[in-house]
C-alpha cells in the first residue's frame, strides 16, 4: 500500500505497533505498560488513577508553553470479535492487518481501530516537530467497551485541561456533540431439567452468518440478531414437534449485535425430518427478510453427538422460548426533537446456560434518562414474568449537547475554511465518554471526531486510510488556534 500523506504513514506506523499488543476490554495492562515505556523514552511525564486510566503529559511547543492544556482522549481497550472459523487468540496473537484499496481491515477479526487509531494519532502528534500545540494531556481510559468503566471511575483530579478532543467517532466531517446514555441488565431464568427421553436424537441448531455490528450506531439498520433468529425457529419448532433444549448460547459483548447463536436440542427420531423441513423453511423466510442487511444469514439443523444426559423439561423449554421471543430488541423510539436519531433502543446481546439457569445480557440506550429507566423496567418485568430475576447496573448518563460551545464554533469555522464544506454536527445513539467526563469536570468544553470507520465491533471493521490523514490535519490546525 503506497501511502503518500506523511502524517497518515506516521499514524499507521504506530497503529500497527498497537495491533501487536493484546488489549481486550478489562485486559489493558500490556498496552498501558507499553505506552508508559514510550512516555519514559520521550521524557513525557504520566499519571494513572486507581482504575488504571492513563494520562501522558506532553509539553507545549515553542510559544505555547503557557497555554491551557488540551486533552486528546481515546480508550485503550477494543472489542474482540472474530469469525467462527478464525483461530485467532486475542490474548496473545497480533491482529493480522489487511490493506484493501482505500481501507485498512483485519483478517477475520475486529481491527481495533476503535479506538487504537486515537492512541496512534495522539502518539504521532506528540512527536510531530512541525505541530504547534498547547500542552497536551493524552487521556487513555480503560474498559470503555463494556460499560465506560474507566470514564465512570475517572479520578476527578487527574486532568488539568478544560478543552477535550475525543477521537472516538466514526465519520470524518461529522462533529459529535451529544450521545445516548446506557444501562446493562443481567437476567437469570431458572430451568428444570430431566433425563433425555428414550429414543430422542441430539441435533445442533445454528443461526449464523449475520453481519452484527455496533449495538448503538447500527441498531436502526435493522440487522438480524442471531439470538432472535434462533428464537424464531425454536418457537416454530415447539409448536410443531416435541423439542427439548439441552444447551443454548449466542452473542458476545453488550455493544455488539449478535452474529451467531446455537442450541443443542433433542428431538424424537420420527420428528427429525419434520424439524429439518421447518428449519429449511425458516431459513428461506429469514433470508428473504434480511437479504439487504444480512445476505449470508443461514439456519441449519444437523444431528450431532452431545455429551449431556439432561434436557430442559417441556415446560422449561417453552418458557425459555417465550421469554426470548418477548424480550425486546432493536429501536424502541425515535427522537421527537432530532430527525433520524434513535432515542431509545435495546440490544439482546448474549445468552448462555450454566448452573441450572439461563443467563441473558441486554444493553439499553436512550438520550432521555427517564425513558432509559422505563425501557430497563420493561426488560426487568419480562424477566419476572418468565419466573426469573433481573439485575441492572448503574448505567451512564447521556451527553447533552451544548450548541453554544466555543470549541464547536471554532471547530466548525476552521473545518469549513480547510475543506470548503460545512461539517455535520450531530448527536449519536451510542455511548461516548464525554458525557461522563463532563460530569466529573464542570466546564469541560468537548467535541468528538474521528476518521471513517465501518462495521465496528465486528470482523468486518475497517477504517478509511485517507480519512485518517484528514482528521490528523484538522486536529493539527485546531491545536494551532488554541493558544
Amino acid at each position: 500500500m503506497n501511502i503518500t500523506h506523511a502524517k497518515t504513514k506516521e499514524v499507521l506506523k504506530w497503529f500497527e505497533e498497537i495491533t501487536k499488543i493484546p488489549r481486550c476490554s478489562k485486559h489493558e495492562e500490556k498496552i498501558a505498560a507499553w505506552l508508559i515505556d514510550w512516555a519514559k523514552q520521550n521524557n513525557f511525564s504520566y499519571k494513572m488513577d486507581d482504575i488504571k486510566n492513563l494520562v501522558i503529559q506532553v509539553p507545549g511547543s515553542k510559544g505555547y508553553e503557557n497555554a491551557g492544556p488540551v486533552i486528546i482522549q481515546g480508550h485503550l481497550d477494543m472489542v474482540c470479535e472474530k469469525t467462527p472459523d478464525s483461530t485467532h487468540d486475542f490474548s496473545k496473537d497480533p491482529i493480522k492487518l489487511v490493506y484493501d484499496g482505500e481501507w485498512l481491515t483485519a483478517d477475520k477479526t475486529t481491527l481495533g481501530a476503535d479506538n487504537g487509531i486515537a492512541i496512534a494519532m495522539a502518539m504521532a502528534m506528540s512527536l510531530d516537530k512541525d505541530l504547534a500545540h498547547p500542552p497536551l494531556e493524552l487521556l487513555f481510559t480503560v474498559d470503555e467497551e463494556t460499560g465506560l468503566t474507566g470514564a465512570t471511575k475517572l479520578s476527578p483530579d487527574l486532568l488539568k485541561g478544560r478543552i477535550l478532543i475525543n477521537v472516538d467517532s466514526e465519520d470524518e466531517g461529522v462533529f459529535t456533540v451529544g450521545c445516548a446514555g446506557g444501562m446493562n441488565t443481567y437476567t437469570t431464568i431458572p430451568v428444570k431439567t430431566e433425563s433425555i427421553p428414550a429414543g430422542y436424537k441430539a441435533c445442533n441448531l445454528v443461526a449464523g452468518g449475520m453481519k452484527g455490528g455496533h449495538s448503538g450506531i447500527d441498531i436502526a439498520m435493522g440487522k438480524a440478531n442471531a439470538i432472535k433468529i434462533l428464537t424464531r425457529v425454536l418457537f416454530k419448532l415447539v409448536k410443531e414437534v416435541d423439542v427439548r433444549v439441552a444447551d443454548i448460547k449466542g452473542g458476545s459483548a453488550h455493544n455488539a449485535i449478535p452474529r451467531d447463536a446455537s442450541a443443542v436440542v433433542f428431538l424424537a427420531a420420527d420428528a427429525v425430518k419434520k424439524a429439518t423441513d421447518i428449519v429449511l423453511e425458516s431459513s428461506k423466510i429469514c433470508n428473504s427478510e434480511f437479504q439487504k442487511t444480512d445476505p449470508q444469514l443461514a439456519i441449519t439443523l444437523e444431528e450431532t453427538t452431545a455429551s449431556v444426559n439432561q434436557v430442559l423439561t417441556a415446560a422449561s423449554t417453552k418458557n425459555l422460548i417465550n421469554y426470548l421471543y418477548a424480550v425486546p430488541h432493536g429501536v424502541a423510539a425515535m427522537s421527537p426533537d432530532i430527525e433520524g436519531l434513535v432515542e431509545t433502543s435495546n440490544n439482546l446481546a448474549n445468552i448462555s446456560m450454566k448452573d441450572g439457569s439461563i443467563h441473558v445480557l441486554t444493553s439499553q440506550r436512550s438520550s432521555v434518562v427517564t425513558r432509559l429507566q422505563a425501557h430497563t423496567n420493561r426488560i426487568e418485568a419480562t424477566a419476572e414474568l418468565a419466573g426469573g430475576s433481573a439485575r441492572s447496573g448503574d448505567g451512564y448518563p447521556p451527553w447533552q449537547p451544548n450548541m453554544k460551545s466555543p470549541l464547536l464554533a471554532k471547530s466548525t469555522a476552521l473545518y469549513e475554511k480547510m475543506f470548503n464544506k460545512k461539517p455535520i454536527v450531530e448527536v449519536i445513539h451510542a455511548g461516548l465518554e464525554c458525557g461522563i467526563i463532563g460530569d466529573k469536570y464542570p466546564g469541560m468544553d468537548m467535541i468528538s471526531i474521528g476518521p471513517d470507520l465501518r462495521n465496528p465491533h465486528s470482523p468486518d471493521e475497517k477504517v478509511h486510510i485517507g480519512a485518517v490523514g484528514m482528521v490528523y490535519d484538522f486536529i493539527e490546525a485546531l491545536l494551532k488556534e488554541l493558544k
